[in-house]
């Protein structure tokens, strides 16, 4: 494992446990691996590339028992195949960035403080991500913010919200997720002054995992491939 993708894990793994505890969901944790488990999900991620036999044996239990709910296993390591639990995989790029100078945002990004902006990071993220089968209040809650870990920006365009995105923090580094642009807003540099003012004032390396759309944006900042993830969730019907 080099060290960047050491820091991307852990990072996730924090993530898992600010979103099960604010949420109110349930959090496994394994040295293997983490997961997180609530009404409408269930979400595994691997920690380390040679989990034990039994730990593999308790995620197909998860994956097995976990019924209606949307199943995701993050494997960073794509040292799983989830095929056999009836899983469909595909690949990302698990991403770093180096601490270096941003420039400034062109278009006007908030920090999230309130409840209210909360409510609109939240529905900006549900709308553009997606995230599917979340209620508002559900996915990010108001809980959220008393979390010191994390931190939403919110990004408007012609006084209209047009971007958010989520940080998580530790010590070591810090995880940028969610990262979204509305399909409205999409190509008038949204995801370039998010993604600038998340960047800005770091010491440490930042980390993230890329979609396909998101790729070109975080090459141009910098960012470098260290790993490439094997995402597994249950075929589209």
């Amino acid at each position: 494992m080099t060290p960047a993708l050491a820091l991307a894990t852990r990072n996730s793994d924090l993530l898992h446990t600010v979103l099960a505890e604010t949420r109110g969901h349930e959090l496994i944790r394994r040295p293997g691996f983490s997961a997180m488990r609530g009404p409408g999900l269930v979400r595994v991620l691997v920690l380390h590339p040679e989990p034990s036999v039994d730990e593999v044996a308790e995620m197909a239990e998860l994956v097995a028992t976990a019924g209606e709910r949307r199943v995701t296993v993050e494997d960073s390591f794509a040292v799983l195949d989830c095929s056999s639990w009836g899983l469909e995989g595909h690949e990302l790029p698990v991403m770093a960035r180096q601490p270096a100078p941003v420039p400034p945002p062109a278009l006007d990004v908030t920090r999230v403080e309130t409840v209210a902006q909360l409510a609109v990071a939240e529905k900006v993220v549900l709308d553009g991500f997606p995230l599917p089968g979340f209620a508002p209040g559900e996915a990010l809650t108001p809980a959220l913010l008393d979390r010191p870990e994390a931190r939403l920006h919110l990004v408007t365009r012609e006084g209209e919200p047009a971007g958010a995105c989520l940080s998580i923090v530790d010590e070591k580094a810090t995880g940028l997720y969610w990262v979204t642009t509305l399909p409205e807003h999409r190509s008038r540099g949204v995801g370039r002054a998010l993604l600038g003012a998340a960047l800005d004032g770091w010491d440490v390396p930042v980390t993230l995992t890329a979609t396909k759309a998101g790729r070109p944006l975080y090459d141009s900042f910098g960012f470098d491939v260290v790993a490439h993830a094997r995402w597994w969730s249950k075929p589209t019907k």
